[in-house]
């Protein structure tokens, strides 16, 4: 079993992720700025309140840790049509260096469809609002995606398509070549059994699949 840090742990497919990894018999670092407000307790679980933004925070995070699970997000809203949104870009530049100062090799990032060379398989009717709704969210994770491939590390990118609520289906389907990307639907739980599932799993290193029922 592995130890693992969960960046951006409170909420979303983070605390999810969390919540899989401790399932599955993982120990488990949340990082987040609200990571006193995790309502969870196990005993394999160590909240840390920090901030993706600081070097410091995530230096001192990284300790002892095996595998690094950045699931990071922002919130709906005017911010992200207006942006800009640097977040995933900002986060990532410091997570690199820290990752490899710290020899830590893992990493499973989660981006989304529509990031970095996936942006070409979204098909016409959807790309305006796309653009309009999303854009500035996803230029910056393209930005994310390129300090990723580019980095020395055993890197693996996650792209979910649009999220749902509900339970793990098992349904998950592994699109790896770009002639299969498409847009669909796929819940939380089920991206984050995913990414629990590529802690001792390495078939896919370098790669970045789109994640999708």
């Amino acid at each position: 079993m592995a130890h693992v840090l969960v960046i951006g742990a409170s909420k979303g497919i983070g605390l999810a992720t969390v919540k899989r990894a401790l399932a599955c018999g993982h120990r488990v670092r949340a990082l987040a700025r609200s990571a006193g407000q995790i309502r969870l307790r196990h005993e394999a679980l160590e909240k840390v309140p920090g901030d993706a933004l600081k070097a410091d925070d995530i230096a001192a995070a990284l300790d002892g840790i095996d595998v690094v699970i950045q699931a990071l997000g922002v919130r709906p809203g005017h911010n992200m049509i207006f942006g800009p949104i640097t977040l995933f870009s900002r986060a990532t530049q410091i997570l690199v260096p820290a990752m490899e100062a710290a020899a830590v090799k893992r990493l499973i990032a989660v981006t989304g469809f529509g990031a970095g060379d996936s942006k070409a398989s979204i098909n016409c009717l959807q790309r305006i609002p796309f653009r309009l709704v999303l854009g500035q969210a996803y230029d910056d994770k393209t930005l994310q995606e390129q300090m990723i491939k580019e980095s020395n590390l055993d890197w693996t990118i996650v792209r979910p398509v649009v999220l749902t609520p509900g339970p793990r289906s098992g349904r998950t389907r592994v699109l790896v070549e770009p002639e299969s990307w498409r847009n669909g639907l796929i819940s939380r739980n089920d991206v984050a059994d995913f990414l629990v599932k590529q802690i001792e799993d390495d078939s896919l290193l370098h790669q970045a699949p789109v994640i999708a029922y």
